[in-house]
């Protein structure tokens, strides 16, 4: 196969089943909202079962509810009839996958769900099968053909399923008023748990680490202030304790390049007043956006209600966190 002859046939590939998941759009009716009321009022978890390909198509649509909202998990039908059973419990939803709607295994696990009382959604490109004739609700994913050319490995029919699944997840995070907060909630550890968790407080600088000067402090000390404290930057204060200005590399920068010699001058004369501040429950997201909003590199942050500063945050604490 030349260059051309293999990017025509992953064409061909992606256009089957790009065709397969159209068709389920057209398909859509009052079985899948039939589904999206069950899985909503659904008590217990929703187990997710099937075997082989479509087993693996079952884990991924598990781990996607869970993550949105609907505690779900992944029962392998082989494990299933083999002590795993244990794990289905009464108030729990099942949800099989085969696109026979024949499978041996899961056909066998059909006495139990039925002893147990729970509710059955099937999604098969049968619908005529055995495992659809046992199912409460009928999710229709039949495809017209699979990308394989021999027929025989699952490709189009396992990209329909896997489609339907993420459309049920998406209706029901939806639904239930899922926000991005109760996604970082069950992702801390990626970079969108990070970003809607960590908040300013978790990261500013704040006590011995606070860099801070009273407004008539020479500018050898603030200069001393802000070389100790590593941070670029200084709180400048008044005698009530308020913040009434920041003193930055770039003021020093600037002071020295129109006023000459910076050690005559206290820092209030060289401060930039009315700095940026951010509350300390603000979500360290939001601290990033100020600042390149205002092109800068630092944000302190007052006491609630009042106006003395009782931290710092810069944006190298933030690029650490992974924030950035």
């Amino acid at each position: 196969m030349d260059s051309e002859t293999i990017l025509n046939r992953a064409r061909h590939v992606l256009d089957i089943e790009a065709r397969g998941i159209f068709s389920l759009i057209e398909r859509l009716d009052e079985s899948f909202v039939e589904a999206v009321e069950l899985l909503y009022h659904c008590k217990g978890k929703v187990v997710v079962t099937g075997l082989g390909k479509s087993g693996l198509i079952c884990r991924k649509i598990a781990a996607t509810l869970s993550s949105t909202g609907t505690p779900s998990l992944f029962l392998h039908a082989g494990d299933g009839l083999h002590g795993d059973l244990g794990m289905i419990m009464k108030g729990d939803v099942v949800l099989a996958v085969s696109n026979s709607g024949e499978t041996d295994e899961l056909l066998m696990l059909l006495p139990i769900i039925k002893r147990l009382g729970l509710k059955l959604i099937v999604m098969t490109g049968n619908p005529n099968s055995t495992l659809s004739r046992a199912g409460d609700i009928i999710l229709n994913v039949a495809i017209k053909e699979e990308a394989c050319p021999l027929g025989l490995s699952p490709t189009t029919s396992t990209t329909a399923a896997l489609a339907m699944g993420d459309a049920l997840a998406v209706v029901l995070l939806e639904k239930k008023g899922f926000r991005e907060e109760d996604f970082a909630l069950r992702h801390p550890g990626g970079v969108l748990g990070r970003k809607l968790l960590l908040r300013v407080n978790d990261l500013m600088h704040r006590g011995p680490q606070l860099p801070v000067v009273h407004e008539d402090t020479p500018m050898k000390d603030t200069l001393l202030e802000i070389t100790s404290k590593r941070l670029g930057v200084t709180a400048v204060i008044n005698d009530k304790g308020e913040l009434i200005g920041v003193i930055t590399d770039g003021d020093l920068r600037r002071g020295l390049e129109r006023k000459g010699d910076i050690f005559r001058f206290k820092a209030k004369e060289l401060m930039t007043r009315n700095p940026k501040t951010i509350p300390a429950d603000a979500l360290a997201a939001r601290a990033v956006a100020v600042m390149e909003e205002h092109s800068i590199t630092s944000l302190f942050i007052l006491e609630d209600g009042g106006r003395k500063p009782i931290g710092v945050v810069h944006l190298h604490d933030l690029l650490k966190a992974g924030i950035v």
